[in-house]
Formats: structure tokens, C-alpha cells, sequence
């Protein structure tokens, strides 16, 4: 038996989130389900990955990670399980979503695409595999159905990868992409603690967005600035973020998911 941990773009307004639950619960009574966050930006495929690769190694060993955010659903892309090295299992669309927590767990060692549609509900729709095919995989999945009796088996190598460019690491000098946003308008980009320190910026910097250039201190929290002050700090999850404290990042910097940001030492006044 597996806990399911969920993760989705659903939102805590509409009946969709819940209803996977039901299904879950309807095919694997028994199975725990853990509602990660239902706040995902809508089709933020982007953010998706990230906060599912962030979050994972929180979660109970051995979990489905059963992640849903799906613009592309009920087109050509594929829907799949993935088994990790470290024996976590991801259901979801094949956009991207999953491939980054998968891989920050030891690598893909087994991919199925879910063609077994005696596992899915029925009648299907085609505007919500999270409840029809995503939810019930991942039930039984949890309850103990093998891998291989979801579908066909799949080459790892031709996923969908999250179109996120590498970030650029020079001493003096960092360019990175917006790759998630969370509620307080704190955004993190692509870049890691140690990047950060391999660069040498020093502590007051310039950040670089949409051409424009804003003053910024790199400290280790919110209080080492003042209200209103931008600040680079490294997050609970290791990621360089651009926030404003006791203010929004998004607002004052402009920025969106997907924007470049560089982040530089300040030239001598």
C-alpha cells in the first residue's frame, strides 16, 4: 500500500479536486491521500515541476505522485507513469510535469504509458483525465496494481521536458529564469544556493528584468532588509528567490514565470 500524494492546478473553488478524491477513495479505500497543493498556477506547467521536485523528498517514501496540470489534455500528448530509482511513482500528462522529480530521484528507471483502459473510468471524458485515467491509475498503483499492467512500456528518453533554459553562472554575473511564484509574489528562479555563492556577486547587487535594473541586497532573510527593500535570498528549498519584503516581487520587478532575470554585481558608484 502507497500514500498518494496530489498535486494539481484545480484550485479549492470547483468540485475537480474533490472529485479525484472520491475516485480514489471509491477503487482504494484504504489508501491515504495527501493533499499536497491544489494551487498551482492554472496550465503553469513550469511551476508545476518545480514545486513537485521540490516538495517530493518531503513525502513518504515509496508514494504515487500523482501531479495533474494538463492544458493539453484530450490532445496528442501522452498520459504516463513513471517509476524512480528511488521507487516513487509519478502519474500525469506527459508535458514536463513529472521528468524533474523523477530525475532528482535517481533517474527514470521505468516509464508506461496508460493505455490499459480497463483501469481507467468509464465513460471517459475527454476535458478531465485527472479524474478518469490520472486518479484511478494512481489508485490502484497505490493499492498495489504493478507497473506494467498500467500500458505500454515507454522509451524514458523520449519524455517531455520543461522548456526552462540552463542557467548562466559566471563570477560577477548569473542569468536565470522566473520558474515559480508563490502566494506573497516571491518568485524563484532556476539557480541554486551553491551558484549562487560560485558567482561572487557580494551583498548589494543589481537585478536585470525586462531591460530594467533595480537595487537589491543578497542576505539570508526578509529582516535583514527593509519594508519595501528587494531582496535575493536562497529558500527553504534551496532556490534563489527575488522578493520584496512585506511586498510582492511580481509587482515591483513585473515579472512572470518564464522571464529571465540576471542577477549582477553593482558597479562602483
Amino acid at each position: 500500500m502507497r500514500t498518494i500524494c496530489f498535486y494539481s492546478d484545480y484550485g479549492y473553488q470547483d468540485d475537480f479536486a474533490g472529485t479525484c478524491r472520491a475516485v480514489i477513495k471509491r477503487l482504494a479505500p484504504a489508501v491515504e491521500v495527501i493533499d499536497v497543493t491544489h494551487g498551482i498556477a492554472p496550465q503553469n506547467v513550469l511551476g508545476g515541476a518545480f514545486v513537485l521536485r521540490n516538495t517530493m523528498h518531503y513525502m513518504p517514501d515509496g508514494a504515487v505522485h500523482l501531479a495533474v496540470v494538463d492544458p493539453g489534455v484530450g490532445g496528442s500528448r501522452r498520459a504516463v507513469a513513471l517509476r524512480s530509482a528511488g521507487d516513487r511513482l509519478f502519474v500525469g500528462p506527459d508535458n514536463g510535469l513529472l521528468v524533474p522529480a523523477a530525475e532528482a530521484d535517481g533517474g527514470i528507471t521505468e516509464g508506461r504509458e496508460l493505455t490499459a483502459q480497463e483501469l481507467w473510468l468509464a465513460p471517459t471524458s475527454a476535458t478531465f483525465h485527472g479524474r478518469d485515467i490520472f486518479a484511478a491509475v494512481a489508485a490502484r498503483l497505490a493499492a498495489g496494481l504493478p507497473l506494467e499492467r498500467t500500458g505500454v512500456e515507454i522509451d524514458v528518453g523520449t519524455l517531455t521536458h520543461v522548456g526552462v533554459p540552463e542557467p548562466v553562472v559566471v563570477r560577477g554575473s548569473l542569468r536565470a529564469a522566473a520558474v515559480l511564484v508563490d502566494q506573497f509574489g516571491n518568485v524563484a528562479l532556476n539557480l541554486d544556493g551553491r551558484q549562487l555563492a560560485q558567482a561572487e556577486l557580494g551583498e548589494q547587487i543589481e537585478v536585470v528584468c525586462g531591460g530594467e535594473g533595480f537595487l537589491a541586497t543578497v542576505a539570508i532573510s526578509f529582516q535583514a532588509v527593509r519594508s519595501s527593500d528587494i531582496v535575493v535570498l536562497v529558500d527553504s528549498y534551496d532556490q534563489v528567490a527575488v522578493c520584496v519584503n512585506k511586498g510582492s516581487a511580481v509587482e515591483v520587478l513585473t515579472l512572470k514565470v518564464g522571464d529571465m532575470v540576471t542577477l549582477r554585481r553593482r558597479p562602483p558608484s
